[in-house]
């Protein structure tokens, strides 16, 4: 099948190694994909690093009015649309996979130009997302093409059902939906060294770590575990490690400095893809201290992937993946003290953190969590789409109920 990629996203964080992974297991099923983006495809030396954002773009943000930067964003698809139609001419694909973003209508126009089927991959309801956290100019706008986009397409993707029902009560039909998780490339993780060795490679061979990965934001709730690590319910092995960087960094070191935490607490900073697993081996706690109501969090797979015991909320989409006392410890995210308790628990008790850890393992296995898995329900979704079957044809998901 030749497959049309198209996608708006500058970011090198989580979004790439989305984008990264999806587009080499389509390739690795054997299927032709051409890639339409902004800078192009990137090359290897330039894939994306943990905790990395796109810069150019939030400095271009800040000093534009949200009017004008909107306005440019939804004249983007203009010129989107011209290189996607240039490419179609040349490639003549089977498929449109578009990736969605705010003010992206150009997949949408030429799917209703050439007749082939449009799949669009939707990670967050991003007129929402925005109006909350970075506000928008022209909400009824915005609104006008997220709609639009998510209406007119053949199949709708969104990575978390709790983000499926905010999108069918838009409009779009449920034989018109498909939830695909994020996953994970097993292979990737597989290299990664024993806890012992990783531990050791940070000197911290006797420590008890926990670990976070990630761009690190205010919302995360760190600085809770932070000020935890200063209490005497934390061990005093107990290491924090968190791998990525962020807006909230310099205030989380702050906070650690305050405390004297010491070497107790250590960021990495922007680390690349491939010293990932590395970092994660050495977590005998893995952190989710809070999320997104709707999010599918690329970390959470890599913790799953290389059985570390998790401590994450207890909502609704963290929970179409994870089981209290089963794959980690889950917490009330509104009850004060919740997560301190379920880190003190997992901290002192050695068994219960294998026991996690192997039932994190074996969930990639048992809902087949995978960059590959996720390509091959996409290539069985555009097969049926062109058979003129419905998205509900293709095979159902492996993923929980």
């Amino acid at each position: 099948m030749k497959i049309l990629y198209h996608h708006r996203t500058a970011s090198k964080d989580g979004q790439a190694v989305h984008i990264e992974e999806m587009i080499g297991s389509l390739r690795a099923l054997g299927h032709e994909v051409r890639v339409v983006a902004p800078g192009g495809e990137s090359a290897p030396e330039e894939k994306s690093k943990m905790g990395d954002d796109a810069g150019w773009v939030h400095r271009l943000r800040a000093k534009l009015p949200k009017a004008v930067y909107e306005l440019l964003e939804l004249a983007y698809s203009l010129v989107a649309y011209r290189r996607l139609a240039a490419a179609a001419r040349d490639f003549q694909p089977d498929l449109i996979y578009e990736r969605y973003n705010l003010y992206l209508l150009s997949g949408l126009m030429l799917k209703r130009r050439l007749g082939v089927p449009l799949l669009l991959e939707v990670n967050a309801p991003l007129v929402d997302e925005r109006a909350k956290f970075g506000g928008l100019a022209l909400p009824r706008v915005a609104r006008w093409a997220e709609d639009k986009v998510w209406r007119g397409a053949d199949a709708v993707l969104p990575v978390t059902q709790v983000l499926g029902s905010m999108i069918a009560a838009r409009g779009v039909p449920a034989e018109r939906m498909v939830v695909i998780p994020n996953g994970i490339n097993e292979a990737h993780f597989d290299e990664a060294p024993t806890p012992e060795a990783a531990k050791r490679a940070l000197g911290w061979d006797d420590a008890l770590v926990l670990g976070f990965t990630g761009f690190v934001r205010d919302w995360h709730g760190m600085d809770k575990v932070i000020r935890w690590m200063a209490t005497e319910a934390a061990p005093a092995n107990a290491r924090l490690l968190v791998v990525g960087d962020g807006p909230e960094r310099d205030n989380l070191e702050r906070l650690a400095a305050e405390l004297a935490l010491g070497e107790r607490v250590r960021f990495t900073g922007v680390v690349s893809r491939d010293a990932v697993p590395a970092h994660v081996a050495a977590f005998d706690i893995a952190l989710q201290p809070a999320v997104v109501a709707y999010a599918s969090p690329l970390k959470l797979f890599e913790y799953l992937a290389l059985g570390k015991a998790i401590v994450a909320p207890s909502t609704p989409n963290i929970e179409e993946v994870l089981d209290h006392d089963g794959n980690a410890l889950l917490f009330d995210p509104a009850e004060p003290g919740a997560l301190e308790i379920q880190l003190a628990r997992l901290s002192a008790d050695a068994a219960l953190r294998r026991r996690l850890g192997e039932g994190a393992r074996a969930t990639i296995g048992r809902l087949h969590l995978t960059w590959h898995g996720n390509a091959r329900r996409v290539v069985a979704l555009g097969q049926a789409l062109r058979n003129g079957q419905g998205a509900r044809a293709a095979p159902a998901s492996d993923a929980k109920a």
